[in-house]
């Protein structure tokens, strides 16, 4: 589509035309012959004299050429543009951390996939997992995995294909044996800090009870609630179990009601998948679409017209000038050929 910026310059199209009509015309002073007696001639030649100037005469091209160059730069200074069709891009409004367990009990062979068979926990959450990056399309994701200690695998990027991939390589006690989830909540707060985005939202998955941190999960999940974190925590491990293996659903449900979030638990592969299809409900898509029109501008074109015409114009006058010199000499050779 084409538009002009400025179209409000045209109105002044008519300004050369009302300077013509308004003001004087413009004289030049020429030298001349001073006559005691010019009034005399004048009068015998039934002249009446004119003030000391000379009107320039303008010639039918220039008639032409100065209103066309007049509406060439009005209309460079209306800036002609093209208005491409519109870009769309979406722009995340929330950004989501997944933060996983991978300490060594991640290793227990107790959970069953969907065919029945036995399968260690770790494999069970990475494929769930990689089900739910793939539906979070318009969302940036972050993994930070923690065992001993946390550990940010990828900041927060709309690249999935490699949030995905990292969890696919992650292996059970690659962190660590025990499990710091005070200190890897800490973490996502700091991963946070750095985010533009609206909604900040984590998804923390453990199998046991902190026994590594130096921040108690408790303290850790107020200061996410103070900086606007939502967590969400679910827990895959064994309530029963006694020591490092019990799963503290108590803190995991605090931690989660503290922040506005929500506490699951999975017992298996099927009912990990449904805690993560819930929570695929529960944070729909967000995402804000950015639309702008590219705008090509052109008042070079018309700028460049005028000023061709005005170049055009003198390079002719001075090729006219230039044949006029030469016939003149050629009329006073041949003159004074004759007088000889």
């Amino acid at each position: 589509m084409f538009q002009l910026e400025y179209p409000w310059l045209l109105a002044l199209l008519p300004l050369p035309l009302l300077a013509w009509w308004l003001l004087p015309p413009y004289r030049e002073e020429t030298p001349s012959v001073r006559l005691p007696f010019f009034d005399e001639v004048a009068a015998a030649a039934g002249l009446k004299p004119a003030p000391g100037a000379v009107v320039p005469k303008t010639d039918w091209l220039q008639k032409i050429l100065a209103p066309l160059c007049w509406a060439l730069i009005l209309l460079a200074l209306a800036r002609p543009q093209v208005v491409e069709p519109p870009i769309q891009k979406l722009q995340p409004a929330r950004d989501l951390l997944l933060v996983l367990d991978l300490s060594q009990s991640m290793e227990t062979k107790d959970f069953a996939d969907p065919s029945g068979r036995r399968v260690t926990r770790a494999d069970a959450v990475k494929k769930v997992v990689d089900g739910f990056v793939q539906r979070r399309s318009g969302d940036r994701i972050g993994l930070v995995v923690f065992g001993d200690a946390p550990y940010p695998q990828v900041p927060f990027t709309l690249d999935h294909a490699v949030v995905r991939q990292m969890i696919a390589d992650s292996l059970p006690g690659i962190a660590g044996p025990r499990t710091a989830l005070g200190d890897s909540i800490g973490l996502a707060i700091k991963m946070f800090d750095a985010s533009q985005a609206p909604e900040k939202v984590a998804i923390v998955l453990t199998d046991g009870n902190d026994t590594a941190s130096k921040m108690p999960p408790e303290r850790a999940a107020d200061i996410a609630r103070q900086r606007g974190v939502k967590l969400h925590t679910v827990g895959i491990g064994d309530p029963r179990a006694s020591g490092e293996d019990k799963l503290d659903t108590a803190t995991l449900q605090k931690i989660a009601s503290s922040t506005g979030g929500r506490y699951f638990f999975g017992g298996d592969e099927r009912q990990l998948g449904e805690i993560y299809a819930t929570l695929d409900r529960i944070t729909p898509a967000n995402a804000k679409t950015l639309s702008w029109r590219p705008r090509r501008e052109l008042f070079h074109l018309p700028l460049g017209a005028a000023l061709g015409l005005l170049i055009g114009y003198w390079a002719l006058m001075a090729v006219i000038a230039a044949f006029a010199r030469a016939r003149s000499r050629r009329s006073l050779a041949a003159s004074a050929a004759q007088a000889r």
